[in-house]
């Protein structure tokens, strides 16, 4: 105790400084730095420098309230007033980004409006029915608190970490619950190539429809600016300028008001500010979503063709990995390096590299499996838990005590836990239209990320502290400060320590698909996506991911024929009576040389991307949602329902028939026939009128 902590400082101060550089390379690679206005910088800056400070600093808590008694075992500690100053600053930081900063700063950048007041007013009013959830839980909850402790400022301190802890550590346990399972799982699946290759086929189906409906959606709103342009001059200037802005943001000429031979939207009678605010931030959405499906399928195309190399590289034992216009070829100084001959690449790609995925999927999982038990076992008997045991040492001393090689495993601990949690923010499909694009991610959903971030990492780290023996975790200045509010009260000190226990139902749910079979027993099986639900060998999915894969390689190579027979293969259905082109959007010498010359725009700059544009529906943001959907499944049944029926004999029903012969016959039964079925149709639209259904023959929405 008597040596000073300087060393410990200068190792503390530089790995801030480390941690800064990598998130700054991490905004980097997601947001344009240039583009981007530094109000969304900072705060998404600060999201997450801040919670991977915490993550560094619970191990410096740990060793420094209970480190070795020697100075040479003792790891990286600091006074414990530095560390409990430190504790304020990450921790209220991170709690005003998480609860106050970043959810009005998404909607302000989500907003459509120009001025900033607007925006401003736009994001209040968006955040209202949150901000009046949050008010009803800290009235229940103060009044619950007041009664119990009484009223002082700790009570106050008390209410507010409580709540937000509470809310962080029921998403926390869900989300890391999943991707303890999860992500284990992805690792030993992308070790075989083969099912590494279905899985891309698989999925090649989903996405090119997805950027298919982006697309429509995009024509859709650009047509309606396309309408604006010609009405400006009937409006007010500044919603001239506007429109104008819009213009220039959309890219259908003039003199296409309508896509695919169907009038769009139209355009309202009186053209009114909220109106062009709704629509820039439509068209905004729109645009993102496209940059955000194109990045995707040519990264998945990308994917498909190198795992197609590897497969096919067995027999001749040589790996070489073709250019193609999706793989651009580096032209930098370690280009011209030959580190790998095609033998040597061959066995790295098909042996050692499936060989490290396996052995992580079977760490990760034994890991996995290691804070399941912890979690379950430290509220009845702390000295089983398995994290607990290889974080804190036992010598000869009385107490447990914490060196470096305690410090390098709870790190680790630690940083596969948040790893978990945020594993399953990417793979869980309930986040709406939020995703990282590179280079080209959407500011509201940056933010949002950022808030998940910080909101996930202070529950996961206490969390992770009370697996330490209650002599220890309690001497730490993360206890003095956030955990003993927590446990102010009976109430939070019990649902600190049992609730963890609910890990098992994500875990277990996710590792015998309960989702699944939840979703299909609800219905709701062809509404809801599950990427691990593929079914690799199934009855022809991954057969039609990779026509449309071999389809966009032939397109990009420039092979007509190639595409033109895939088109006549039948692997699209027309719809619509109209027949699935991938005619190329028609482009200007001059556009053609910009973009040949612009070698830093990657892959998708050097070729020409097939339009995928069908007649434009309506746009499903102005429809009911799931309850709307049921009704049609409800009308579409009574509409294919045959209620008709034929007389019987006793009740003349062979008059007719008998009075006749021959053809005359046959001609009254079909004329019977379709009395009947008018009948049916009459008597079927009574049924389908309950739920908004119409007389009209063939028109069924699917």
């Amino acid at each position: 105790m008597t040596s000073s902590p300087a060393g410990s400082s200068a190792f503390f101060a530089l790995s801030l400084l480390a941690i800064c550089a990598l998130v700054l390379l991490l905004l980097r690679y997601y947001l344009p730095l240039r583009t981007t206005p530094a109000y969304v910088l900072v705060p998404v800056f600060l999201a997450l420098a801040l919670p991977a400070s915490i993550v560094l600093l619970v191990p410096i808590d740990l060793a420094s309230s209970a480190g070795t008694d020697t100075d040479s075992g003792r790891g990286i500690w600091l006074s414990d007033k530095v560390v409990y100053k430190s504790w304020r600053i990450a921790y209220w930081l991170t709690f005003a980004l998480t609860w106050v900063i970043l959810p009005y700063l998404g909607e302000y950048c989500d907003s459509g409006y120009r001025e900033p007041k607007d925006r401003v007013l736009y994001a209040l009013r968006s955040n209202g029915r949150y901000q009046v959830m949050m008010l009803g839980s800290a009235v229940l909850g103060g009044t619950y608190m007041f009664i119990q402790s009484g009223f002082h400022m700790d009570t106050v301190k008390s209410l507010v970490m409580a709540l937000a802890y509470a809310w962080g550590l029921v998403l926390a346990i869900y989300l890391m619950g999943h991707g303890l399972v999860a992500f284990p799982r992805y690792l030993y699946r992308y070790a075989n190539v083969g099912v590494r290759l279905r899985r891309f086929q698989g999925q090649a189906p989903k996405v090119n429809e997805k950027l298919t409906d982006a697309l429509e959606k995009l024509d859709q709103y650009e047509s309606q600016v396309v309408q604006l342009k010609q009405r400006k001059n009937g409006t007010a200037r500044d919603f001239q300028e506007w429109i104008d802005e819009l213009a220039e943001m959309s890219t259908l000429p003039e003199n296409r008001p309508t896509v695919g031979g169907r009038a769009t939207a139209t355009v309202p009678p009186v053209i009114t500010e909220r109106y062009l605010a709704d629509l820039t931030r439509k068209l905004k959405r729109a645009r993102h979503a496209k940059m955000r499906f194109s990045d995707e399928w040519d990264r998945l195309v990308k994917k498909a063709l190198k795992t197609q190399a590897i497969l096919d590289s067995k027999g001749s034992q040589r790996l070489e990995f073709k250019n193609t216009p999706f793989q651009t070829p580096s032209t930098g100084y370690f280009s011209r390096l030959t580190v790998l001959t095609p033998y040597t690449r061959y066995h790295l790609h098909v042996h050692l590299i499936p060989a490290l995925f396996y052995a992580a999927s079977f760490i990760t999982g034994l890991a996995s499996a290691a804070i399941v038990w912890s979690e379950c076992v430290k509220s009845l008997e702390p000295k089983l838990s398995l994290i607990g045991l290889t974080v804190v040492h036992h010598p000869s001393s009385s107490r447990g005590q914490i060196g470096f090689g305690g410090q390098v495993i709870a790190a680790a601990w630690l940083c596969y836990m948040c790893i978990s949690a945020l594993y399953s923010l990417t793979e869980v499909k309930i986040w709406g239209n939020r995703a990282l694009v590179r280079r080209g991610t959407y500011q509201e959903s940056a933010t949002w990320y950022g808030l998940q971030v910080a909101k996930l990492t202070v529950p996961l780290a206490y969390n992770f502290v009370t697996f330490a023996p209650p002599t220890v975790f309690k001497g730490t200045g993360f206890y003095k400060f956030l955990g003993r509010l927590i446990n102010l009260t009976p109430l939070g000190e019990r649902f600190s320590s049992y609730f963890p226990v609910f890990i098992l139902l994500p875990v277990l749910a996710t590792s015998f698909g309960l989702y699944g079979r939840v979703r299909n027993i609800c219905g709701f099986g062809d509404l809801l996506e599950d990427e691990e639900s593929d079914d690799i060998h199934g009855s022809g999915s991954w057969r039609e991911g990779r026509a449309l894969i071999d389809r966009e390689v032939q397109g990009a190579t420039g092979n007509l024929l190639g595409v033109g027979l895939s088109q006549r293969s039948g692997l699209i259905s027309p719809q619509n009576g109209e027949r699935y082109t991938d005619a190329a959007a028609p482009t200007s010498s001059n556009s053609i040389a910009n973009e040949s010359g612009n070698g830093s725009a990657g892959p998708s700059a050097n070729r020409v991307r097939p339009e995928r544009r069908r007649p434009v529906v309506a746009d499903e943001d102005e429809g009911g949602g799931f309850l709307s959907d049921f009704a049609d499944r409800v009308k579409n049944t009574f509409d294919g329902a045959d209620f008709s029926f034929s007389k019987p004999k006793w009740m003349g029903g062979d008059e007719e028939a008998s009075a006749s012969g021959g053809s005359g016959s046959a001609a009254a039964a079909a004329g019977r026939r379709g009395a009947g079925v008018s009948g049916g149709h009459e008597r079927g639209d009574s049924w389908t009128r309950l739920f908004g259904g119409r007389a009209e023959e063939g028109r069924v929405r699917l």
